[in-house]
């Protein structure tokens, strides 16, 4: 078994340190936050990722997983370094590079000598950070350290970050030493996943690919709803349809207000940044961005004309996170959406289930409830941004005694324009038809294999 050192124990760090401790090695997670690695220690998960607090208890009891805030202790007998530290978007869209460079140079200070060291770069860095990396670690080593880098991005989805450790749908190595990249691929032998191996910028650009061709499919049916909402279709069932041609595919294609957390706008932004310093002419890039950003703008517009304006309105906000089984915050749409409506005269009440926490220092002056029924409670309308399971199976009759005006407007499509109707709501979703009142049975969708005879 491997001895591991992790540095940075944010979302991708303690993921990665934990699953590798559970596969027997020896992992210490550093973290500068010394508040951070007093709670891991004691087996206090800081964050809210779904089987991670159990996977990471086990492992500290066991002790084949501690935690410390001194790269010394962490390196003195480490054969590999991942770097997980956070690589934000810098003032003009670029990766902010500033905690990797302070990563290299820390782990070149305190490579064991004596030995080769792997150090590998899992933090989602552009093309050409291998290269940086290997630089400022050649810049701090002593003489007789040797080490060689590795791009190993990360493919790892908030909310099922665990899942996705333990069945990565493919494993992607890059480095200009190859008997050192085969070295990080034992480290996923368990997983028995496919393992690409590459140079290290192609490695690199993957990640950003992946990401910018994720955010594409989403902005693509985003803005196919808002046509369809003009033109009277349901983007339900053309999402169903399209999903159903091979070449295509169902992932992705769930229409609503647009893409937020740690990864899809800043990489897709940083990507498009590249491309133009590179002099390259992003246009696609450009355009998913930009129809993201629309999207909750275009929520806002709808809630404002269903109230015949905000100002003054009570508006209930259903979720927070960027997305469900999270408690992440960083370019949520909710953050966007709540400004915009404070600024335009509204008080809003909110629920989350996971995120209020973090909630309280970045939207102050908003009210936080116990549950949904409390944040509806008197509202004109509600407000759902982020699909909780928590939400769907809630007793809508009792939602619509509570409030002022029954008025949803629905930024996922939870839930069915033809329920909500019969329950006597006044309900928009992204993309599907404008339901008034409940005529009948709503058309029933289905999917048959048509066959043909001579």
């Amino acid at each position: 078994m491997a001895k591991i050192a992790v540095v940075g124990c944010g979302y991708v760090g303690l993921g990665t340190a934990a699953v590798f401790a559970d596969l027997g090695n020896q992992v210490i997670g550093l973290d500068v936050d010394a508040t951070r690695v007093e709670r891991l220690q004691a087996g206090d998960c800081p964050i809210f990722e779904p089987g991670l607090e159990e996977i990471l208890l086990r492992n500290v009891q066991a002790g084949r997983l501690r935690f410390t805030t001194e790269y010394a202790e962490a390196l003195v007998e480490a054969e590999f370094a991942f770097i997980c530290v956070s690589t934000p978007m810098g003032p003009h869209g670029g990766a902010n590079m500033r905690y990797v460079r302070q990563a290299a140079r820390s782990i070149g200070q305190h490579l064991a000598p004596g030995r080769r060291t792997i150090v590998v770069n899992k933090s989602t860095m552009p093309p050409g950070s291998g290269d940086l990396v290997g630089a400022l670690l050649g810049e701090e080593i002593s003489q007789d350290a040797r080490y060689a880098v590795v791009a190993n991005p990360e493919f790892l989805r908030e909310g099922t970050a665990v899942q996705d450790m333990l069945h990565p749908d493919r494993v992607v190595l890059g480095a200009t030493d190859r008997t050192a990249a085969e070295a990080v691929a034992t480290l996923y032998q368990p997983f028995n996943a496919p393992i690409v191996i590459t140079n290290l910028r192609t490695a690199e650009m993957i990640k950003y690919a992946a990401n910018a061709f994720l955010a594409t499919r989403i902005s693509f049916i985003n803005e196919i709803a808002h046509i369809c909402e003009a033109l009277g279709a349901d983007v339900r069932q053309v999402s169903q349809a399209i999903g159903l041609d091979k070449r295509i595919g169902p992932h992705f294609l769930n229409a609503g207000i647009g893409f937020g957390g740690s990864c899809f706008p800043k990489d897709a932004q940083a990507l498009e940044y590249m491309a133009a310093v590179a002099d390259c002419y992003p246009q696609l890039l450009r355009a998913v961005l930009d129809i993201n950003r629309a999207g909750r703008r275009s929520f806002v517009s709808k809630l404002d004309r269903m109230l015949g304006g905000l100002d003054g309105r009570v508006i209930a906000v259903w979720g927070l996170a960027f997305k469900p089984n999270t408690d992440d915050l960083r370019e949520a749409p909710a953050l966007d959406i709540i400004r915009e409506l404070i600024s335009c005269g509204a008080q809003v009440k909110a629920y989350d289930p996971a995120a209020m926490p973090n909630a309280r220092e970045l939207l102050p002056g908003i009210g936080f409830c116990s549950d949904p029924y409390e944040a509806a409670a008197g509202a004109d309308a509600v407000a759902l941004i982020t699909e909780w399971n928590e939400f769907k199976g809630l007793d809508l009759g009792r939602v619509h005694s509570l409030m002022r005006r029954a008025v949803l407007v629905d930024g996922r499509n939870l839930y069915d324009p033809y329920e909500m109707a019969s329950l006597g709501f006044t309900y928009r979703g992204v993309g599907v038809p404008v339901v008034e009142a409940l005529e009948g049975e709503p058309e029933e969708v289905e999917v048959q294999q048509l066959v043909s005879g001579d």
